[in-house]
C-alpha cells in the first residue's frame, strides 16, 4: 500500500505542475500574439517565443512522466 500512495502522490504533484505550465503557456501565447498584432517585435516578443518553446518542452516532459506513473499504477 505505501507504494500505491507514493505513486498517487507523485501523480497529483505532476498534474498540478501540468496545470500550472498550461496556464503559463496560454498567457504567453496571448501576450506574444498581442505583441505580434501590435507590430512590436522587440526583445519581449522574441523572449516570449523562446518561452513558448521552453514551456512546450516542459509540458511534454511532464506529460511523459505522468504517463510513466500511470503505467506503474496499472501494474500494481
Amino acid at each position: 500500500m505505501p507504494k500505491l500512495d507514493e505513486i498517487r502522490a507523485r501523480l497529483d504533484w505532476l498534474k498540478e505542475q501540468f496545470k500550472i505550465l498550461v496556464t503559463i503557456l496560454v498567457a504567453d501565447v496571448v501576450g506574444v500574439s498581442k505583441l505580434y498584432l501590435d507590430a512590436q517585435n522587440g526583445l519581449l516578443f522574441y523572449s516570449g517565443l523562446v518561452l513558448l518553446v521552453v514551456l512546450t518542452v516542459s509540458i511534454i516532459i511532464v506529460s511523459r512522466k505522468i504517463e510513466i506513473h500511470l503505467i506503474e499504477l496499472r501494474d500494481i
